[in-house]
């Protein structure tokens, strides 16, 4: 029976052979997606695991009562905005642990980098970053230390004392738990929160996809259910024309996860450079398992052949079923309902937010997945809604007609342009979310202040305050910088941690003004606090701090400002405060604290425009098939009514309008539920309104839909091919 069903399914021409390769075309697509999640959730644990050394800070005592000790400290240094890990250590004895990618401890003068690293500080100004690193180089940081190819580290050898007095730990072992289950560890990434995202990227990827090798499935399903009745009629089993459907797509399916595999290695060297957590993986942490590899090999082809099975389960039950075709019942409003709830869910928890991150992971994205769901439910029954006004408001045959045949059978119009609505949902989510989150907590243009401003802190829990002639005289004189502003401790009460005159703010001018009549203003220790990163002038107004000028100079310094106009200038001045002061926090800028955190979010904005610009042309191949398949299935009525009398340029109209009114009308509801969900989540997990999107996702928007309408219109001169007269004989 199968080797019947191979023949069958290659001798059927080419409607045959182009039924094959779409299916095959969608599977490998599928495969590719799926098993490039796959080796990304491997990579993001690969990954984090190679971060757990750096949280030796937290390391538990070493069972091994003979390893000695040795003093530790690790802090973060920027380089153009560039995250650096700076560890710097001393050994206690000669059995003292070491890091995993170096051969031995440095001593006091020596010190190991990463490859990226040690090519910035050949071709990089030592004023600007090598004089930050007292020794020499003795060698090169091992890839089983380093996160990424990218990574920026150093371990620099000391002396014990100078470590002890600059406030590091001693520890007897190297930390080897991947800080995602290690309880204190602060330095790697969210590896669940990422291996979500991913999932949640994949199956808005996958959707699109499912919903083409369905589409693929059903193409010259009319033509194939009738076959298959002809065949019941003389005497196959409901079971063997289960087989004979099955074999078809299982055939299709196993080619397509071939392709698929040679697509996910050919494309795995580009895919490792795409920072999805923030920098960029090794190609072999891309690696798959055994369970990844037979999960997809078994779980596509499967999928493949249920989906064909329930495409033409129909000739299975009877095969009269095919010839008694009847007008289906029509949806009801009930498929709303997972919509709404859905909707409601994310409303209910505005004030409600979980108080962990699993739940409020359970909560927004049950929420999510329920809109998805009901959008797909909800979308023939929307379908429907826009055919009866279309049909009622009809003033020629061809609307009446569409409107009529979209009543009849809604489920099949929007199934063609189900997989652009769901595109459409997952881009106006991503879109809106992210837009608001950057535009509240983004990073500050590189031409505001936040970003050219330096500030080192001195807080009273490091130690005892410089006194003003350890500030280096050397800021001044460095081409570039701007001003060199000295802020003091304000002792009052208000919340403001720093004192400056007004005189002096008058002078520098780009950190704010003084309240009319005030003398001193209560300001944050980096001149820029909680206000708006992009000003570039005197407009924010500083609280009055209620103490005469002659006072400031008397309360302890609180940190420096050096304000430039070059990033040369800022990095040298960042390299002198940090030799002058080595203690605690390094120097830097609002701007690069916000950067850190604000990148993620734009990996994530990325992100979305991937699952935007993968999506569109999958969904619009899907819709290419379906509009195309569906004039095939109809092509003997439509020539019919050629035959008395209708036009081809109405015919044409009621194809478009078949499709174009599902279209606008579930993408509609699709993007405003999209918007609505992003706002309710930012409300409830924020606070934030919701912001107008950018003009590029209007224009993304007006794109696809442009391109699906252009889709449509390019199968439309299928109609005059295959309605001719020859068509409306009798089979």
């Amino acid at each position: 029976m199968i080797r019947f069903a191979l023949r069958l399914s290659l001798a059927g021409g080419r409607e045959a052979a182009v039924r094959l390769v779409i299916i095959t075309t969608a599977v490998a697509l599928g495969v590719g997606m799926l098993l490039t999640t796959l080796a990304g959730m491997n990579a993001v644990g690969a990954q984090n695991q190679r971060y757990a050394w750096l949280n030796t800070a937290v390391a538990p005592l070493s069972p091994d009562t003979s390893a000695d000790p040795m003093w530790w400290l690790i802090r973060e240094d920027f380089y153009h905005g560039r995250s650096i890990g700076r560890v710097e250590v001393a050994a206690l004895g000669p059995d003292a642990p070491v890091p995993p990618g170096i051969p031995r401890l440095p001593g006091p003068g020596e010190f190991y980098v990463s490859p990226a690293l040690g090519e910035l500080l050949r071709t990089t100004p030592a004023a600007e970053l090598g004089d930050r690193f007292p020794g020499d180089e003795i060698g090169i940081i091992g890839r089983t230390a380093l996160p990424s190819p990218e990574s920026l580290l150093i371990v620099i050898g000391r002396s014990p004392a100078e470590l002890e007095q600059l406030g590091a730990r001693q520890v007897t072992q190297i930390m080897d738990t991947s800080p995602s289950g290690c309880n204190g560890c602060y330095v790697g990434i969210n590896g669940d929160g990422m291996a979500l995202v991913l999932s949640v990227v994949a199956a808005a990827l996958l959707f699109p996809v499912l919903i083409f090798i369905g589409t693929a499935t059903r193409l010259a399903a009319t033509r194939r259910e009738q076959r298959f009745a002809a065949m019941r009629l003389i005497g196959a089993t409901p079971r063997q024309i289960a087989v004979i459907s099955a074999v078809e797509s299982a055939a299709a399916a196993m080619v397509g996860t071939v392709v698929g595999l040679g697509l996910f290695f050919a494309f795995r060297p580009g895919l490792a450079t795409i920072p999805f957590t923030g920098e960029p993986f090794f190609a072999a942490d891309l690696s798959l398992t055994v369970v990844d590899v037979l999960l997809v090999a078994l779980g596509i082809p499967l999928g493949a052949v249920v989906a064909s099975w329930l495409a033409l389960r129909r000739v299975q039950i009877s095969p009269l079923g095919v010839s008694r075709r009847v007008t289906p019942k029509p949806p009801r409003a009930w498929r709303l309902i997972p919509l709404v709830a859905g909707l409601a869910e994310l409303g209910y928890f505005i004030g409600r937010r979980p108080d962990t991150t699993n739940g409020q992971l359970a909560a927004y994205l049950s929420g999510f997945l329920l809109i998805l769901i009901g959008l797909v439910l909800a979308g023939p029954w929307l379908t429907m809604a826009g055919a009866r006004v279309l049909a009622g408001r009809a003033s020629r045959p061809a609307a009446l007609i569409a409107g009529r045949r979209l009543s009849d059978n809604p489920r099949a119009g929007f199934r063609s342009v189900s997989g652009l609505i769901v595109a459409l949902f997952v881009t106006s989510v991503a879109t809106g979310t992210i837009t608001t989150f950057v535009a509240n907590r983004g990073e500050p243009r590189t031409d505001s202040v936040a970003a050219t401003s330096l500030s080192k802190i001195f807080w009273p829990e490091d130690g005892p305050a410089p006194t003003a002639d350890q500030i280096p005289t050397g800021l001044e004189t460095i081409p570039g910088v701007r001003s060199v502003t000295v802020v003091h401790h304000n002792p009052g009460p208000d919340g403001w941690h720093g004192l400056i005159t007004c005189a002096e703010l008058d002078r520098l001018a780009v950190f704010g003004s003084c309240r009319a009549g005030a003398e001193v203003a209560a300001v944050a220790g980096d001149l820029i606090g909680m206000r708006a990163f992009d000003l570039t002038s005197d407009t924010y107004v500083w609280e009055d701090a209620g103490i005469a000028a002659s006072e400031v100079d008397r309360q302890p310094i609180l940190s420096v400002v050096v304000d430039t106009t070059s990033r040369s200038a800022f990095e040298q001045a960042r390299t002198m405060l940090i030799n002058a002061f080595p203690q605690e926090r390094f120097p830097a800028s609002v701007g690069e604290w916000e950067a850190a955190s604000a990148q993620q979010m734009i990996q994530f904005q990325q992100l979305a425009n991937v699952v935007m610009l993968a999506s569109l042309p999958i969904a619009g191949c899907s819709l290419a098939v379906s509009v195309a398949g569906g004039l095939n299935d109809r092509k003997r009525p439509f020539s019919m009514l050629r035959l008395t009398g209708m036009q081809l340029r109405t015919l044409r109209r009621v194809v478009a309008l078949e499709t174009v009114v599902p279209l606008l009308a579930v993408a509609a509801v699709a993007i405003g539920a999209g918007f609505l969900a992003a706002h309710l989540f930012l409300r409830s997990q924020l606070d934030y309104p919701l912001l107008p999107p950018q003009l590029s996702f209007y224009l993304m928007v007006a794109g696809g839909l442009a391109v699906s309408l252009g889709i449509i219109a390019s199968t439309l001169p299928l109609l005059g091919r295959i309605t001719g007269p020859e068509t409306a004989r009798n089979d």
